[in-house]
C-alpha cells in the first residue's frame, strides 16, 4: 500500500489541483491511501471532505506584510503550532510522499516532511512560483510546473513541465449550447471574473456591450458576475439586446467552457490550464493584486504563444475591451488561429502525469520498506 499526504489550500487554485492529483492516483492504483492536511477553518476544510477524502486540519497563517509585532507574534505562533501538528500527523501516517500544491498552508507540512526525510513533490500552478514553492522547492525531489518560465526558479533537472492538473470533465465536455438554452449558430463570448466576480471586469463588460449592439443578432453572452455585482449586472442586461445567461457563479464550469468561442477572464494558473485544455482563445485581464503579480506572468506566456490578448487591469475600459472583441469577431481566421495556439499550450493529462511521477517515487520507497521488513524477519527467525 502506498501512502500519500497532499497539502495546499487557501484558494480553489491550490485545493482543486490536489484533488485532481488524488483522483488520478486512485485511478492508477486502487490501494493508494491519501490524507489531506490543510488549514483549520479554511476552504479546504470543507471542499476536501466533500470530495470524499480524509482531512486533518492544522493551524496556519500567512505572514503579515506590516511590521506589527502583535500580528507577527500571532502568525509565528500559529505556524509553529501547525508545524508541530504536521510532524505528529506525518509520524503517525508514515507517508511515502508528501505533495504540496501551494499556499502558505502547505509550508509547515512540507517543512515537516523535510525534517522527517520524507520525499517531497511540489505542484506549482503559476509562471511566477509562490514564495512557499520557491523556498521549499530546493528540497523537493520533483517540482511540477505549468510553463518553462517557472522551471528556472527550481533546482536544475528537478522541474518538470507537466501543466496544471484539471478535472477530466473540463477537457471532455461536449458542446453544451443546447443544454444551456443558447443558439447553436451564434458566437458565444463568456465573461468570467472568478468565483468572487471582478468589479472592474463587470463594469468594462457592460460598457463594451453598448458598443457591440450591432453584433447582437450573431452574438450570445455567458457572464459570471460574482454575488456582489449580480443584481446590478442582471438589471443592466435587461436593457441590452443580447441573448445572455447571467449568474453569480457557475458550478458546472465545464458546460460554460463547452459552449464558449471566446473567453474574457482573469489569468490564474488553473483558469489558464482549463481554457487551454479546451483550446479557447482568450482576452486575459490579470488580477493586479495577485501575489508577485503572477497573473501577469501567466497571461504573458499565453499571449506570447498567440493564444490570448492581454489587457492590464489599469488599462481596462469598456472602449478598449470592445475594440479587442470586435477585432476578433471580425477576423474569424485570427480567432481560429488563437484557438489552435491555445490548444497547443494545453496539457489535459497533467493530473495523470503527475500521479505517475508520485507513484514511481513512492514505489521505490515501498520496495525499500519491504526489503527492510524481510531482512528484519530473517534476523528474528535466526534468533538475532
Amino acid at each position: 500500500m502506498i501512502r500519500v499526504v497532499i497539502s495546499g489550500g487557501g484558494t480553489g487554485g491550490h485545493i482543486y489541483p490536489g484533488i485532481a492529483i488524488a483522483r488520478a492516483l486512485l485511478q492508477l492504483r486502487s490501494d493508494v491511501r491519501i490524507l489531506f492536511i490543510g488549514g483549520k477553518g479554511q476552504r479546504e476544510s470543507v471542499i476536501v471532505p466533500e470530495s470524499g477524502f480524509d482531512f486533518v486540519p492544522i493551524f496556519v497563517a500567512g505572514f503579515p506584510r506590516s511590521l506589527s509585532l502583535m500580528r507577527w507574534s500571532k502568525a509565528l505562533l500559529k505556524v509553529s503550532m501547525g508545524f508541530v501538528k504536521s510532524l505528529i500527523v506525518l509520524r503517525e501516517f508514515k507517508p511515502h510522499v508528501v505533495i504540496g500544491t501551494g499556499g502558505y498552508v502547505c509550508g509547515p507540512v512540507l517543512l515537516g516532511a523535510v525534517v522527517l526525510h520524507i520525499p517531497i513533490v511540489i505542484q506549482e500552478q503559476n509562471a511566477m512560483p509562490g514564495i512557499t514553492s520557491r523556498i521549499l522547492g530546493r528540497w523537493a525531489d520533483v517540482v511540477h510546473v505549468p510553463f518553462q518560465a517557472a522551471a528556472g526558479f527550481f533546482p536544475y533537472k528537478r522541474a518538470r513541465i507537466t501543466g496544471n492538473p484539471i478535472r477530466p470533465e473540463i477537457a471532455s465536455a461536449h458542446d453544451s449550447r443546447g443544454k444551456l438554452g443558447l443558439k447553436t449558430d451564434r458566437l458565444t463570448i463568456s465573461f468570467l471574473g472568478g468565483s468572487q466576480g471582478a468589479k472592474s471586469i463587470n463594469s468594462a463588460v457592460l460598457e463594451a456591450l453598448k458598443l457591440l449592439t450591432k453584433f447582437a443578432p450573431s452574438l450570445q453572452i455567458i457572464h459570471q458576475t460574482g454575488e456582489l455585482d449580480f443584481p446590478t449586472v442582471r438589471e443592466a442586461y435587461d436593457k441590452l439586446p443580447f441573448l445572455a445567461i447571467v449568474q453569480p457563479y457557475f458550478y458546472t464550469i465545464e458546460d460554460v467552457y463547452a459552449a464558449t468561442d471566446l473567453v474574457v477572464c482573469r489569468a490564474g494558473g488553473m483558469t489558464l490550464a482549463e481554457i487551454t485544455a479546451r483550446g479557447l482563445p482568450a482576452v486575459l485581464i490579470p488580477y493586479p493584486y495577485a501575489a508577485g503579480d503572477h497573473q501577469t506572468f501567466n497571461a504573458r506566456v499565453l499571449e506570447e504563444n498567440g493564444g490570448a490578448v492581454m489587457i492590464r487591469n489599469d488599462q481596462l475600459t469598456g472602449g478598449r475591451l470592445a475594440e479587442v472583441i470586435i477585432s476578433l469577431i471580425e477576423d474569424r481566421k485570427k480567432l481560429s488561429d488563437m484557438a489552435m495556439r491555445s490548444g497547443s499550450s494545453g496539457k489535459p493529462d497533467a493530473a495523470r502525469e503527475i500521479a505517475e511521477s508520485v507513484i514511481s517515487l513512492a514505489q521505490a520507497l515501498e520496495k525499500l520498506e519491504q526489503r527492510v521488513l524481510q531482512a528484519f524477519g530473517k534476523s528474528l527467525s535466526k534468533g538475532y
